[in-house]
C-alpha cells in the first residue's frame, strides 16, 4: 500500500469517528445502560462506529509501522471524542461544575488479583441525580461506560457486642455524608484491570441532572493503573474491639477481661471481598505474631495460666492449624533465666525466615538482677486511656536481644546487643537471616519519681523514648558489633519497628515523635538496608501509620492507618525495585465498622494452606486458672477434677500433675497423689518433695476425717478449724462444722 492510499484509509477511519454525530441515545454495540442498583452499574461498550474506527487505526498501526507515530495520534482523537462523548452542559455551553473524586488518589496502583474497590466522589451540583462513569484506556482497546445512581457511601456492618459507653460508633463526617460511590461488578473490574496493566486508565465521572443522561452539570477524573504484580499471599491479622474500661483501683485496662474473648484472628486473601475467621472465643490473650518467610511456622505470644506473660508458640502450619502445649515455650524455663526474678520476655519475638530460631527481648539474666530495674514497672512504660480512639502507649525501656535456637532447645542472649546500658527490642530478621535490625535507646527508668502521668497518646508528660535503628550480624548466635542505620538513627526522632524487604535491599519503618509504633503521628519511611537517605512513603494517610509488613514477593506493603476511621484498618501500597511505593489502597470489609484491625502480617502459604486455627492450649490455661482457684478456695471435689481436665489437655503439665498430687493426699488418696507428684518431678525437676508444713495439713486432715465417722464435734471443730486456716474454702469443712454447731444448740 503506498503512502497516499495509507492517509485516505486513515482518514476515512477518522472521519467514521469524528464527524458522524455521537449521542448518547446513538445504537449501542452490545449492551444497554441500566441503572445502578447499591451503587454498581452496568457495563456498556463503545457504540460500534467508534469501535470500527479504533479496529482499522488498531490493524494500520500494525502493519505500517513507520506511520505508527501518527497513527497512534489518530487513535488518541478516537479515543478522546470517545470519551467526551457526552452531550454539552446546557445550549449555552455553561461549565460544569467540579466533581471531587476522594478515593482512589491520583495514580494509585491496583493489583490484579484485588476484588473491586468502590470509587468515592462528592459532586458540586446538588441537582446532579445520575452519573455516568466513562473509563477510557491507553492501550488502545475499546473503552467502557457505566451508568450508576450514586449511591450514598454509609457505615458498615456494627458488631453490637462491641458497642460500650467508653467509644463511639464511627460516623460519616460532613465530605463523607455528601459523598457518591460506584463499585464496578465483577466483569468491568476484570476489564478495567485487564486494559489498564502499567498503563494509565482515565475514569470520568459526569454528573446529569436528568434520569435520561442529556443534561451535564458536573464532572471529574482520575487516574488509575494496574500492576503486573500480584500480592500473591493472604494477609494475617488480628481484630480486636476498642472497649477501654476502669477497673479495680480505678486502673485503666485497654479491653476488660470480660471483652477478651472478642478478639479475632482473621485472614485475607484481597481477591476476597471479606475475611476468613482463623480464631476466635480464646479464654486468654494472645499477640506479636509472626511467620518463617517459608509459611511453614507461626509464633505467638500466648498469655499463659494465672496472667503468666512468658510464654510462646512455634507451631506448624497445616490446613488445620492447632497451637497445643507442645508447641509452647516458657522463656523462664530456661537455664539462664532460672535465677532471674519476675523476668519479662517475648516482645515482638519474630522466626526466623527458616523458622529455626526466634529472636526476642528479656530482661538482662547476667548477674540476677535486684533493685532497680527488677520489676516490670522498673523496665516497661504503660500508659492507658479512657480514648478509645489510641487508648494505649506501651514501651520497653531495658531490655537485651535474644535468640531461641527449637533444635538446641537453648535461649541465649545475642552478644552485641546485650549491652545493659541500653534497651535493645524489636529485632527482626533479613531474609537470609544472616543480620537482624533491631532498636537501641539508652536505658533509662520508665517513671521517675515525681513525673506526672500522661492524659492522652502524645501527651508530653509520657516518658520520652527515641528509639534508634541498628544492624547486627547474627553470625550462628555469636552476634557481632552493631552498626546504627544511617537515615534511621540520631535523627531527633524515634525510628521503631523496622522490616527488610525481601530482596534485602530496603528497610521500611516507622517514624515518631516518641515512643513507638501506633503512634498518632507516626509515618512509614523507606531507606536503603545499609542506610541512606530515608524518604517519606507516598502511601502515608494523615493519621497513624504502622504496623507493616512486606508480600513474601516484595511488591506490596501493608499496613494499619486510622485517617478513615479511628477503628484502624488496612491499606495496600505497591513497591518497585527503585523502592517508590504508590498511594495507598483500602483493603475494604476486613472487619465489622466498630472493630479494629491490627498486626497485620503476609503469610507465606498457597489458598488451602491454613483454613483454621484451633487452641487447645489455651483451653488447658482456663481450666488451669479454675482449678488453682478452686484448690486456693478449698474446694478439694470440684479442683480434682478441674485438674484433671488440665492434664487430660496437657499431660505433661507438671505443676498441674504437683497441684493433683497435693489435693489427692489432702483428701487423703496417698497413693494416687504420690504418683502424680513424682510425675510432676519427672517432667520438671525443680518440683521437689511437698511443702514443708504439708506432713501437718495432711495430719490435720486425716484426724477431721476420723473425727467425722465418730461424730466428734469437739474434734472436727478443732481440726477443721485448723484446715480452714489454710483453705478458708473448704465446703466440706464448712458444712461439718455448721452440722456440729446446730447439733450442740439443739442440745
Amino acid at each position: 500500500m503506498n503512502r497516499v492510499a495509507f492517509c485516505t484509509l486513515s482518514i476515512g477511519a477518522i472521519v467514521v469517528a469524528l464527524l458522524v454525530p455521537f449521542r448518547l441515545d446513538s445504537p449501542l454495540g452490545r449492551t444497554q445502560v441500566l441503572p445502578g442498583l447499591n451503587g454498581r452499574g452496568q457495563r456498556i461498550v463503545w457504540p460500534k462506529r467508534v469501535r470500527t474506527a479504533r479496529v482499522v487505526l488498531d490493524r494500520l498501526a500494525v502493519q505500517h509501522v513507520p506511520h505508527a507515530a501518527g497513527l497512534l495520534a489518530l487513535q488518541g482523537a478516537v479515543s478522546a471524542r470517545s470519551a467526551n462523548a457526552f452531550p454539552s452542559p446546557r445550549p449555552g455551553g455553561d461549565r460544569l461544575a467540579p466533581i471531587t473524586v476522594d478515593y482512589p488518589a491520583e495514580g494509585s496502583i491496583f493489583p490484579p488479583d484485588i476484588s473491586p474497590p468502590r470509587f468515592i466522589w462528592r459532586d458540586a451540583r446538588e441537582d446532579a441525580t445520575v452519573w455516568l462513569i466513562d473509563v477510557s484506556f491507553s492501550d488502545g482497546s475499546g473503552g467502557i461506560q457505566v451508568k450508576s445512581k450514586g449511591e450514598r457511601l454509609r457505615i458498615g456492618e456494627i458488631d453490637q457486642r462491641c458497642i460500650a459507653e467508653s467509644n463511639k460508633l464511627p460516623e460519616l463526617t460532613p465530605q463523607e455524608a455528601a459523598s457518591r460511590i460506584w463499585a464496578p461488578d465483577a466483569a468491568t473490574w476484570a476489564s478495567i484491570k485487564k486494559h489498564s496493566v502499567e498503563r494509565p486508565a482515565t475514569v470520568t465521572i459526569t454528573g446529569f441532572r436528568d434520569e435520561n443522561a442529556t443534561q451535564a452539570v458536573s464532572r471529574g477524573q482520575r487516574t488509575i493503573e494496574t500492576s503486573k504484580d500480584p500480592v500473591g499471599a493472604p494477609i494475617f491479622y488480628r481484630d480486636v474491639p476498642l472497649i477501654p474500661g476502669i477497673g479495680e483501683k480505678g486502673v485503666i485496662k485497654p479491653l476488660p477481661e470480660s471483652a477478651v474473648h472478642l478478639i479475632k484472628w482473621r485472614l485475607r486473601y484481597v481477591g476476597d471481598s471479606e475475611s476468613r475467621t482463623m480464631m476466635q472465643e480464646l479464654p486468654t490473650c494472645a499477640n506479636c505474631h509472626s511467620f518463617s518467610r517459608d509459611g511453614k511456622t507461626l509464633g505467638m505470644d500466648v498469655d499463659g495460666p494465672q496472667n503468666d506473660k512468658g510464654l510462646y508458640s512455634l507451631t506448624p502450619i497445616k490446613p488445620e492449624t492447632s497451637i497445643r502445649s507442645e508447641n509452647v515455650i516458657k522463656w523462664t524455663s530456661f537455664r539462664a533465666l532460672e535465677d532471674s526474678d519476675h523476668i519479662r520476655v517475648g516482645f515482638m519475638s519474630q522466626v526466623s525466615p527458616d523458622g529455626r530460631y526466634v529472636v526476642t527481648m528479656i530482661n538482662d539474666p547476667r548477674p540476677k538482677q535486684t533493685g532497680s530495674g527488677l520489676r516490670p514497672q522498673d523496665r516497661i512504660y504503660v500508659a492507658n486511656f479512657t480514648d478509645y480512639r489510641f487508648g494505649q502507649v506501651f514501651f520497653p525501656t531495658r531490655g537485651i536481644l535474644a535468640w531461641y535456637d527449637r533444635e538446641a532447645r537453648q535461649l541465649r542472649p545475642l552478644p552485641g546487643a546485650d549491652d545493659p546500658r541500653y534497651v535493645q527490642t524489636a529485632g527482626f530478621w533479613s531474609p537470609d537471616g544472616k543480620y537482624i535490625v533491631f532498636e537501641r535507646a539508652e536505658a533509662k527508668d520508665p517513671f521517675p519519681e515525681g513525673a506526672e502521668s500522661p492524659k492522652f497518646a502524645n501527651d508530653p508528660n509520657e516518658a520520652q523514648m527515641h528509639y534508634d535503628l541498628y544492624r547486627i550480624p547474627f553470625n550462628d548466635g555469636r552476634g557481632g558489633v552493631p552498626e546504627p542505620i544511617a537515615g534511621a538513627s540520631q535523627n531527633g526522632m524515634s525510628n521503631n519497628f523496622p522490616k527488610v524487604s525481601p530482596d534485602g535491599r530496603w528497610i521500611v519503618f516507622v517514624k515518631c515523635r516518641n515512643a513507638l509504633l501506633m503512634r498518632p503521628d507516626s509515618q512509614l519511611y523507606i531507606v536503603p538496608a545499609r542506610g541512606g537517605v530515608a524518604r517519606r512513603l507516598r502511601c502515608n494517610t494523615a493519621l497513624m501509620n504502622s504496623w507493616h509488613s512486606f508480600s513474601p514477593n516484595g511488591h506490596w506493603l501493608v499496613f494499619s492507618s486510622k485517617s478513615r476511621s479511628p477503628y484502624t484498618q488496612m491499606f495496600l501500597t505497591h513497591i518497585d525495585a527503585d523502592g517508590n511505593d504508590s498511594p495507598s489502597i483500602l483493603i475494604d470489609n476486613a472487619t465489622a465498622a466498630n472493630r479494629a484491625v491490627n498486626i497485620p502480617e503476609f503469610v507465606n502459604i498457597p489458598p488451602d494452606g491454613m483454613m483454621k486455627i484451633d487452641v487447645p492450649a489455651a483451653e488447658s490455661y482456663r481450666l488451669f486458672d479454675i482449678a488453682s482457684d478452686l484448690t486456693a478456695k478449698g474446694y478439694l471435689e470440684p479442683a480434682i477434677a478441674a485438674w484433671r481436665k488440665v492434664l487430660e489437655l496437657d499431660p505433661r503439665n507438671a505443676k498441674a500433675h504437683n497441684n493433683l498430687g497435693l489435693a489427692l493426699m489432702w483428701q487423703g488418696n496417698l497413693v494416687e497423689g504420690t504418683a502424680h507428684l513424682q510425675k510432676a518431678r519427672e517432667v520438671d525437676p525443680s518440683f521437689g518433695d511437698p511443702p514443708s508444713d504439708f506432713g501437718v495439713t495432711f495430719f490435720n486432715r486425716e484426724q477431721f476425717n476420723a473425727a467425722m465417722q465418730k461424730s466428734d464435734c469437739d474434734a472436727v471443730v478443732s481440726y477443721g478449724n485448723k484446715i480452714l486456716a489454710v483453705a478458708p474454702g473448704d465446703a466440706d469443712v464448712k458444712k461439718a462444722l455448721a452440722k456440729c454447731e446446730l447439733k450442740v444448740n439443739s442440745h
